[in-house]
């Protein structure tokens, strides 16, 4: 993620990498996961961006965020809670708000559960690559320029921690419902990201939602709001997967992912001695715990919820081995530049001088156009006329 977010720079995605982790030793996010209030956690969750429990085609975790929800009082008494309440363990740095820890909270249930979940489910292409994004249905319907102008520090402060610290953990954003002054609003906020970034950003008028949602999601897994088949309302838990069956071995009693921060560990399970081949006998595969952890009333959590098999990365017996074949990494690395260009979906470049290559072209094709900032790419003339108030 911070290769990809450099551009391919090794020396500049090191010092992104040590300036995080120094941040997050400073901030204690660790402590902060395994102690946050359950309370506090599910309170933050309803601010932001929510996991709906489906993937898009290619397996990247849906998640959808109604705006409209982040009204000023909600915002105030949110950040005014979370500036005296003791949430977690966790100290800041003196510099980082300690009401945004909760944010970082929400991120590292990205990273350390959603994700890892979602790169062990193989009904998807190239599953050998580790999924490492998110795609957002941001919809602003019936937001009012002022609740956006209420929203603006809080939104700044979130997006450029968020980058800085989280990078490349975003595919795409999809906004839905943008009135005719949202140009001004994103004069704004693409200053507050790279231009690669800013590049993910995509409006939609009315009659495109479902038919370019359903380009990247199955309609079944696009919620009922926006013309799919799926019950899923902002605010409840993810909904199950039909993938998930025969997958997710839940512990006893055990049928849902329960509320509050959960991550996924390791765990070794011997195989029972198979016939000798030239590759060896028997040996211990791999699966993944989910843990929930957090306080709850003011105690710990650590209770097993479920395990599933740990399929990447593959095993050492299932490695490509031809001459020419390309790694996880590799595979990681142009799957990712790849998905941006969405004329080349499906199809893997070998090396990374032609990814590379694609990256340059992108940039190129998809620079913002004009100092206002309001061209949005793969906004079609009736999106990007309704942003610009033609």
């Amino acid at each position: 993620r911070f290769l990809r977010a450099r551009r391919w720079v090794a020396q500049d995605a090191y010092k992104q990498f040590k300036d995080t982790e120094e941040w997050r030793t400073a901030n204690h996010i660790d402590t902060l996961y395994r102690t946050i209030d359950l309370d506090a956690f599910e309170k933050s969750r309803q601010l932001y961006p929510q996991w709906t429990g489906r993937r898009d085609r290619r397996g990247t975790p849906v998640f959808v965020f109604d705006v409209k929800k982040l009204d000023s009082k909600t915002i105030s008494d949110y950040e005014r809670q979370g500036a005296k309440s003791t949430f977690s363990d966790a100290q800041t740095d003196g510099k980082t708000p300690r009401g945004l820890l909760r944010l970082f909270a929400l991120y590292e249930n990205l990273t350390r559960f959603t994700q890892p979940f979602c790169t062990q489910l193989q009904d998807r292409d190239h599953a050998e690559v580790p999924v490492t994004m998110s795609i957002n249905i941001v919809d602003i319907t019936g937001v009012g320029l002022k609740q956006f102008w209420n929203l603006k520090s809080h939104m700044q402060a979130a997006s450029q921690l968020a980058t800085a610290h989280y990078p490349e953990t975003l595919d795409s954003v999809f906004i839905i419902g943008a009135p005719f002054f949202f140009s001004t609003v994103w004069g704004w906020v693409r200053r507050w990201f790279d231009p690669l970034t800013v590049s993910k950003f995509h409006v939609l008028a009315p009659h495109e939602v479902r038919p370019v949602l359903e380009r990247f999601i199955d309609p079944a897994d696009i919620p009922k709001k926006y013309g799919g088949g799926l019950d899923y309302t902002f605010g409840q838990f993810p909904v199950p997967d039909p993938a998930w069956e025969g997958v997710v071995a839940w512990e006893k009693g055990v049928t849902a992912f329960p509320p509050g921060p959960l991550l996924w560990e390791e765990e070794e399970e011997e195989e029972e001695e198979e016939e000798t081949t030239e590759q060896g006998s028997g040996h211990a595969r791999k699966r993944l715990v989910c843990v929930a952890t957090g306080k709850e009333k003011g105690k710990p959590r650590s209770q097993r919820i479920c395990s599933v098999p740990m399929v990447c990365p593959p095993a050492a017996d299932q490695a490509p081995s031809q001459s020419g074949s390309k790694s996880p990494r590799d595979a990681s690395f142009v799957s990712s530049t790849d998905r941006h260009t969405r004329s080349h979906e499906g199809s893997l470049s070998a090396g990374s001088e032609t990814t590379v290559h694609t990256d340059e072209e992108l940039l190129e094709n998809l620079k913002l156009e004009g100092s206002a900032g309001t061209h949005l790419p793969y906004a079609t003339p009736a999106a990007s006329a309704a942003v610009q108030g033609q």
